[in-house]
């Protein structure tokens, strides 16, 4: 496959209701905030999940669809399979440590990475770890989303209506409940921005393929990650500017500030809780010579 030719930018929303979309582990699970604003944050690292999740069932481990970076995962097995795939089986771990010195076997490793692993090719990866399988930097990278308004998190109190072990159930003289908290977001507005380098893509092997792979999971992830704690999620705007280039025709900063999201009504009457409370306006001539513009959600 080919890679692409083209540089992108995106600009991707997404809302959230009455659920968490990124929990902090460090603050009990609470949604990610940003204490100046209070503007809710979703990192690049949750986006990528999402991503990767989606084209591990929609791609069902096919050939040069496989997941690096997924849950349960042995990192260095993989790197494993790529030394014995360019035929440098190793008698010893430690043998593993140093790439071959010889310069084509040390680049056939990475490739054989980049190759089977979808999301090498795209996300990049350190693949240095005690096996090593070199370094990649990947032709796609996410910043943090943050939430066009402050949010304000709630603690839900919920019961769940049995316990755990004989000895709760003595504790309680047969009551059996377990208390339990949630914490939610009401509603929340989400904007994250994408960059896609055709330069990296093509040390990586990032086709157009997985180009379109890519665009159909960020407007259908949130469809296959459902859960109770998440409460309702969707993807609502992809903004997508191709660049005629490789190396651009313009800053990603100008394209970015060409697309506005503002409140659907001069003064709101009361807090946004739906994304008809919104409006997306693109300023179509701030758009710079040589970048086309498209809309996929």
């Amino acid at each position: 496959m080919t890679a692409i030719a083209h540089r992108y930018e995106f600009v991707f929303l997404f809302d959230i209701t009455n659920g968490n979309p990124n929990g902090d582990p460090d603050a009990g699970n609470l949604p990610r905030l940003d204490p100046e604003t209070n503007r809710g944050l979703v990192t690049d690292v949750c986006l990528k999940r999402k991503i990767r999740n989606f084209v591990s069932l929609d791609k069902e481990d096919a050939p040069g669809y496989a997941i690096y970076m997924q849950e349960k995962a042995i990192l260095n097995q993989q790197h494993e399979k790529a030394w014995e795939a360019v035929g440098l089986k190793q008698e010893s771990k430690d043998a593993y440590k140093k790439l071959p010195k010889e310069e084509g076997k040390s680049r056939e490793i990475t490739e054989w990475m980049c190759s089977n692993f979808f999301d090498v090719r795209t996300f990049g990866a350190v693949m240095t770890t005690g096996v090593n399988a070199g370094q990649v930097r990947g032709p796609i990278q996410l910043a943090f989303a943050t939430s066009i308004d402050p949010v304000v998190p709630l603690e839900i109190s919920i019961t769940r209506m049995a316990v755990t072990t004989e000895k709760e159930a003595e504790a309680q003289s047969g009551d059996n409940r377990t208390m339990g908290r949630k914490h939610i977001i009401p509603y929340g507005l989400y904007r994250a921005h994408g960059f896609i380098s055709a330069k990296l893509a093509e040390r990586t092997g990032f086709s157009n393929e997985d180009l379109d792979l890519f665009w159909r999971a960020l407007i259908n992830m949130f469809e296959h990650d459902r859960s109770a704690a998440r409460g309702e999620m969707a993807a609502r705007k992809l903004i997508v500017f191709e660049h005629e280039s490789a190396m651009g025709n313009a800053p990603a900063h100008v394209l970015f500030d060409a697309v506005q999201v503002l409140p659907a009504k001069a003064e709101a009457d009361s807090a946004p809780r739906h994304f008809s409370d919104y409006r997306v306006e693109i300023n179509r001539d701030a758009i710079p010579s040589g970048v086309s513009m498209r809309e996929l959600i």
